[in-house]
């Protein structure tokens, strides 16, 4: 029997025609960070830089299929979700997850495009609470998100630690809220471990139009690195510094909302601060 200790990723995401977001993004960066990346298609959509013209969602029974496939063959050691389009496919793909073993699950509540296009349907909000975030070892809002998921705005870091014990409440064993959506000279991302330890990763603030799939890239490298056996805290720090390198040394195609690079190498300017002590780091 061949033995291949290649760490093997999944996402379950939506496909970007653009390449810049969704799974497209995923996969950029589980080649980028040495593992063997999978998809599970929930649902396609024509979009580019400038945002998604229409979207498709896939059957259930074809998403059940992708399910079966890769569970019959692969040794998954991670996987995150992106874009999953409706109430219906939230609970196809909650439905399979409690039915196979693809090791931590990482969230990415995708909810709304870069462009402003709606992503995720307003009933689908409700079944990630209730049927989604409990499964998570770890999601990933950025403040919008965050403030969909809790109800209210969050515009100070005060308001982000307060939401992230409001979101941890609702299952989730680690929350990761991203502060980039707030203009400061940094961008301050606040997280809340399962053992109620807390930090702040911080990264100096880019001014630029490269940050299509910034989302996406920032998941998808936590689920690569958890692959390899990495603590969930060395994870998010690494994510932070790959994705401020890909977005510092951005890719100019397109005419909006421009993708990340892939290709980048790690950015140094991450600095990390602790809220409280922690015994354990592993999420």
């Amino acid at each position: 029997m061949r033995i291949n200790s290649t760490p093997q990723v999944v996402t379950i995401a939506g496909s970007d025609s653009g390449g810049g977001a969704g799974m497209q993004a995923d996969l950029k960066t589980f080649q980028a960070r040495h593992v063997f990346g999978m998809s599970i298609v929930v649902a396609l959509t024509a979009q580019n830089t400038y945002g998604v013209q229409a979207s498709l969602p896939i059957p259930d029974d074809f998403i059940d299929a992708q399910f079966q496939s890769l569970a019959a063959d692969f040794a998954i050691k991670a996987c995150k979700t992106g874009m999953l389009a409706d109430s219906e496919h939230v609970n196809a793909v909650v439905r399979n997850l409690k039915q196979v073993n693809f090791g931590p699950l990482i969230v990415d509540p995708v909810m709304v495009a870069k462009g402003g296009a709606t992503l995720l349907a307003p009933e689908a909000v409700a079944t990630i609470k209730q049927e989604l975030l409990p499964l998570a070892d770890a999601v990933t809002p950025n403040l919008p998100e965050a403030e969909i998921i809790v109800g209210h705005p969050i515009k100070r870091e005060t308001d982000m630690t307060a939401a992230a014990q409001t979101i941890q409440e609702l299952g989730v064993k680690n929350v990761i809220i991203k502060g980039g959506h707030r203009q400061d000279a940094q961008a301050s991302d606040f997280i809340l471990l399962a053992d109620g330890s807390s930090f702040w990763v911080r990264s100096p603030r880019i001014a630029t139009g490269n940050t299509h799939g910034t989302g996406d890239t920032f998941s998808a490298c936590i689920a690569a690195e958890l692959a390899k056996g990495e603590s969930l805290k060395k994870a998010i720090i690494t994510a932070k510094a790959f994705l401020e390198g890909a977005i510092s040394q951005g890719i100019f195609v397109g005419h909006g909302h421009g993708p990340t690079n892939h290709w980048a190498t790690l950015s140094e300017d991450v600095q990390v601060s602790a809220v409280k002590s922690s015994s354990s780091l592993q999420g």
